[in-house]
């Protein structure tokens, strides 16, 4: 029997990763390429022939050959070195620990033959009905179990397979109480389950009548964990890799007729949601985005996105997506209705742009409370920072349009974690993007620097920062910034406040001398500055009423936009004359 070292001898490190990473020379001994396990556009990934080692300075991962296969495909010590052993003509002993798979992969190697054997007849037949081609029905290995107890058993039984070995396969089912053994699928259509390697690893069988249940699939067994598999992942993978879309649907037949069609990045879930494991196997295989095709109406497809788990949508772009006629994609291939498809898949819900909408219909974007709810229920996909996370990244896009954010205060606040845990006030006005934000806290700084100044407003401006109008509710009658901020002491805000007054200081005034100096302008300085800020709140205020009436142009009779007409033209004389004000003052 050959062990790892005799492997390793025989494989040179460069031709396995070769396999995988497209290599050049960097230097003696040493070759360069793109990191397999994290995305990157500058390759920092090395591998040195000499020592047989590879190692990644960008995400530090780093091994021998052994090490490469096992965390590229997803694979235990046992099967990567069985894998590498193959391709070296060794022979290696399978320990204890690791037979029971390789015994399910030769049992299920065993019944596949026996459904092929008894296609012809009704299964054939079925699976002409649905518009499979002979081709197609040897590809996918396509099988037929026949009715009966115990064909699949007895046959298995000659062959010298034990009943233990097809029950620890999933191929019998067992009789509790008396015992007594029987095949697991009977009067069904076969399809063969492997996995993305390409090994046998269960079946799914489907009734040709309405018995109960329609599917039938392999129970859970060492090889067969339902939650990780993707039916067809093995036909798939290599077309939507690297940027490719795979195309997700509900049933076996979909998969199948989808790729008869050409369609062939399609697989399917094995009855159950996409999963975390799911996800983690799919971007290892860098697969980056996810088409899921459902026969079902917007109101479902936005269920399934609501329902999606959070690590799918993190690390892979999903859409979902419905044929117009509602069928499924195996009816609608076999009615000939392939541009439906493309258009179909050319389309659909798209996951970070529905969440994004979907909070936001949810909350309004009115009141600080709104928004604050908004980022919290986004936190969690726009929290990875990472920059070739492209939901995340897109998420915070779109959310700062809606909520008025400027978006690297957005990405300042999730990046500090203490901020995250309370979103105050404060905090989102100093995310705020708007105008108005940004010129009422430039007159909440001179009310900062010359309390007195509160008499200059009228008291009639709508504040939109909520923190503003907090402020300078409670600053009134108060003499000294210091009593505006004793007020605000230990709440939230009271940093906002700090910066405010720290910002509104001369930052040249080092000596007593010329702080004196600086405080005997203050006044001077901030009257004129509350002035041309209250002008410039007034003329924000009426480009947004003029916005707004533009906007009702657009449903509103030829009557009704003559008068909008007036009132825009009313309101850009204002604007101007405003404007005209302000230059004279200055």
């Amino acid at each position: 029997m050959g062990t790892k070292e005799e492997v390793r001898e025989r494989l040179n490190i460069a031709d396995v990763v070769g396999q995988y990473v497209r290599l050049t020379p960097a230097g003696k001994g040493r070759l360069k390429g793109l990191c397999p396990f994290h995305n990157e556009k500058t390759p920092s990934f090395q591998v040195d022939t000499e020592q047989g080692y590879y190692y990644c300075f960008g995400c530090k991962a780093g091994g021998d050959l052994f090490s490469f296969v096992q965390r590229t495909e997803n694979l235990s010590f046992g099967d990567a070195l069985r894998k590498l052993a193959e391709q070296a003509g060794v022979t290696v002993e399978t320990r204890y620990g690791e037979r029971s798979s390789r015994d399910i992969y030769d049992v299920n190697a065993f019944a596949l033959e026996y459904f092929r054997q008894h296609l012809p007849g009704p299964g054939l037949e079925y699976f002409h009905r649905r518009g499979l081609t002979e081709e197609t029905i040897a590809r996918f290995e396509l099988g037929y179990a026949p009715d009966g107890w115990d064909g699949l058993l007895s046959s298995a039984r000659s062959r010298g397979l034990s009943d233990r070995q097809l029950l620890e396969a999933g191929l019998l089912s067992e009789n509790t109480q008396t015992g007594r053994v029987y095949d697991r699928f009977r009067g069904r259509v076969m399809f063969p389950i492997r996995d993305h390697l390409g090994r046998l690893v269960g079946f799914g069988g489907r009734v040709l009548g309405d018995e109960k249940p329609k599917y039938l699939n392999t129970p859970e067994t060492e090889a067969f964990k339902k939650g990780e598999l993707l039916y067809g992942l093995n036909f798939a993978r290599s077309a939507a890799q690297g940027g490719g879309e795979l195309i997700v649907v509900e049933g076996y037949m979909d998969v199948i007729a989808l790729h008869q069609a050409g369609f062939d990045t399609a697989a399917a879930t094995l009855g159950t949601a996409l999963t975390a494991e799911h996800a983690t196997l799919l971007s290892r295989l860098e697969v980056q985005r996810l088409a899921l095709m459902f026969d079902r109406d917007e109101a479902g497809l936005k269920a399934t996105l609501s329902g999606l788990d959070q690590v799918v949508g993190s690390k892979l772009r999903v859409r979902a997506t419905r044929l117009p006629s509602g069928k499924d994609p195996a009816d609608a291939v076999m009615a000939g209705e392939l541009h439906a498809v493309r258009q179909a898949l050319a389309g659909g819900l798209d996951e970070v742009h529905y969440r994004v909408e979907a909070a936001v219909q949810k909350y309004g974007v009115a009141t600080s409370d709104a928004k604050r709810r908004i980022l919290m229920e986004l936190l969690p996909r726009m929290q990875n920072l990472d920059p070739f996370d492209e939901s995340a990244r897109e998420m915070r896009r779109l959310a700062c349009e809606p909520l008025g954010l400027k978006p690297e205060a957005l990405q300042d606040w999730i990046a500090n974690k203490a901020k995250r845990k309370t979103l105050t006030d404060t905090h989102l006005a100093g995310m705020s993007s708007s105008p108005q934000g940004d010129h009422e806290l430039a007159l909440l700084r001179q009310i900062l620097l010359a309390p007195s100044l509160l008499a200059k407003l009228d008291g009639q401006t709508p504040w939109h920062n909520e923190t503003v109008k907090k402020v300078l509710l409670a600053a009134r009658g108060a003499r000294s910034s210091e009593e505006i901020l004793e007020v605000f002491r230990g709440q939230p805000e009271e940093q906002l406040l700090i910066r405010l007054m720290f910002e509104g200081r001369d930052p040249r005034a080092h000596s007593r001398a010329a702080t004196e100096q600086f405080e005997q302008k203050v006044g001077a300085y901030a009257a004129a500055a509350v002035d041309d800020i209250q002008a410039g709140l007034s003329i924000e205020s009426m480009r947004a009423e003029k916005e707004a009436l533009a906007q009702q142009m657009v449903q509103a009779s030829a009557e009704e936009k003559r008068a909008l007409l007036v009132q825009i033209s009313e309101l850009q004389r204002a604007i101007e004359a405003e404007k005209r004000a302000r230059r004279m003052q200055a």
